[in-house]
């Protein structure tokens, strides 16, 4: 059998599976805890192929649950909308969804334990007097309620529930090292005070877990056998298994870390995205130019191409960034194999063979993908107006070009070579039409002289052509780090991140299109029907990524 490379996470997995691991005789139980304070990205789905790549891999589980333990951003919204997504991917959690808040009753009883074991106290420190008091790698952390009774912190944290104190007047926190050189160690706070009506709660509560607590509860709850979390957690462990060996839980966890994905000319953080949107800097969540999982779908990007391209960045310990250029490699070798050619014409020229018949039409036969003979061929018409790209005709060609100019000989794709005589300026002297004589013995595109020309350009029948409106995506942020340093990611926008283009020409094929349906456009790129915009008989398409040009003007 072929060995499937690993890496330390499958490592550490196969260690604690095998005969005296700590996992001996368990199947494999991993989970993707994602906040519903926003939607995907595609930093979240490194994470979601980790954890949903590893239970598959060991032929185990995965559950979905949603950390739900701050309300003050989470909604209902955006729950359905990561459910969307990770099916999207194709993966599943059959019935295993879950929510942190499925476990509130168990960690507020897990907090009344510690506090009667003198294991967790109330503090009445604000959260600036606790920064205050928090001393250095030299000095250690003071608190002055640390010595409170457990009958008093009880007390007091039960009215805390009860909604007695306002906000930021009480929290509770764990009673474990005040000179840890680990200052997540130093008496962490476990719960905070927070009156904000929860999206599944309701106001059953006003205290709420901090996350350090309610993860390793909640794990353990599910009897996940492996945590995987990305690296900023790695100091957080020694408490994550404080909380496991101080709580009665029916199990006992491991958490592995794992370092975060970076992409250039990106934006990761959720606030900073949901700043975007706010804001109206882009159209939504959904924008093609987000690094959402929804925005990307809409761009034209398939599960195959982002499991790809997460697999191939690996996992690793240390950070790193990843070129976003090697996101959109994996898309085109994805799309390269599966989507159907067309011909379009983003910025028309009318072209007249001047010696084709007026009033003749013919239907030529074109193949849909020449990588998949399977995938047949269709007919295109062709008459003696069509469309062609205004860059392929120059006045003055420059040294080295192929294309049209007055004397010269082209391929029309699939259709006929043709030869430029002319072209006739508008009032204003630009080019508004270019004028050729075709040789009718060339039909399918090759001279039965033998004679070879260098050029072939793409073009589609003015008789039958579909007008469309296409966009042009290009990177959010014009800066490679617009997140790094003191830099103010909004400065970093990139002005020319899309350009819409009306009265664009395409295949009369394309006239009902309909998304998530991807095409080549042959020469341009590949390019996706919009999910929002497009209707039937008034197309819209997506550039989801270009073409590598072999021309530059």
């Amino acid at each position: 059998m072929e060995e499937v490379s690993k890496n330390f996470i499958h490592t550490f997995v196969e260690e604690d599976i095998a005969p005296g691991g700590r996992f001996e005789g368990m199947k494999v139980h991993t989970r993707f805890p994602p906040e519903p304070n926003g939607y995907l990205h595609i930093g979240h789905c490194k994470a979601l192929c980790i954890d949903f790549g590893t239970a598959e891999k060991y032929g185990g589980m995965c559950n979905l649950r949603m950390d739900d333990t701050n309300p003050t951003k989470e909604d209902t919204e955006y729950v359905d909308a990561i459910q969307q997504d990770i099916k999207w991917l194709g993966f599943t959690w059959d019935d295993r969804f879950f929510y942190a808040s499925d476990y509130f009753d168990k960690m507020y009883e897990c907090a009344e334990d510690l506090i009667r074991r003198g294991l967790a106290y109330v503090c009445t420190l604000t959260a600036e007097q606790m920064h205050e008091y928090r001393g250095d790698v030299n000095t250690p952390a003071r608190s002055p309620g640390r010595d409170r009774p457990a009958e008093e912190s009880l007390a007091l944290f039960c009215r805390m529930k009860n909604g007695e104190f306002p906000d930021g007047a009480m929290t509770l926190r764990a009673k474990i090292d005040l000179a840890s050189g680990n200052f997540n160690l130093r008496d962490p706070v476990l719960y905070r005070i927070n009156h904000m009506r929860h999206h599944r709660t309701g106001d059953k509560w006003c205290i709420y877990p901090m996350y350090d607590f309610a993860h390793p509860i909640e794990d353990a709850m599910e009897h996940i056998t492996h945590s995987l979390c990305s690296l900023e957690f790695e100091d957080h462990r020694p408490l994550y298994d404080w909380v496991v060996d101080n709580c009665d839980l029916p199990s006992k966890p491991r958490q592995i870390e794992f370092a975060r994905l970076g992409i250039d000319h990106t934006i990761m953080s959720k606030r900073k995205l949901r700043q975007l949107v706010e804001e109206g800097l882009v159209s939504g969540w959904d924008d093609p130019r987000m690094p959402t999982l929804c925005g990307l779908r809409r761009r034209g990007y398939t599960p195959a191409s982002i499991r790809n391209f997460c697999e191939r960045v690996g996992v690793a310990k240390a950070a790193s960034t990843v070129e976003y250029s090697f996101l959109e490699h994996c898309l085109r070798e994805d799309l390269n194999e599966s989507a159907p050619r067309v011909m379009a014409v983003l910025r028309p020229i009318k072209l007249t063979i001047t010696n084709y018949p007026e009033g003749k039409s013919e239907e030529l036969e074109i193949e849909n993908n020449p990588r998949k003979p399977e995938a047949g061929t269709r007919k295109i018409t062709f008459s003696r107006n069509l469309w062609i790209e205004s860059e392929d005709f120059m006045e003055e060609p420059v040294k080295k070009y192929n294309r049209l100019y007055v004397g010269n000989e082209v391929r029309l794709k699939s259709a006929y070579l043709v030869k430029c005589t002319g072209f006739v300026k508008d009032e204003a002297g630009n080019i508004a039409e270019v004028l050729a004589e075709y040789d009718p013995e060339t039909r399918g595109g090759d001279a039965p002289d033998g004679r070879k020309v260098r050029g072939t350009i793409h073009w589609v029948d003015a008789a039958t052509a579909t007008e469309a409106e296409v966009r042009l995506y290009d990177n959010l942020f014009a800066d490679p780090e617009p997140d790094g340093g003191d830099k103010n990611f909004l400065d970093c926008l990139n002005p020319g991140s899309l350009e819409v283009l009306k009265g664009c020409k395409v295949e009369n094929s394309l006239k009902d299109a309909a998304a998530p349906a991807s095409y080549q456009f042959l020469r341009l790129g590949y390019f996706a029907v919009d999910s929002v915009d497009s209707r039937p008989g008034a197309p819209v398409f997506n550039r989801a990524v270009a073409l590598k040009d072999s021309f530059k003007a």
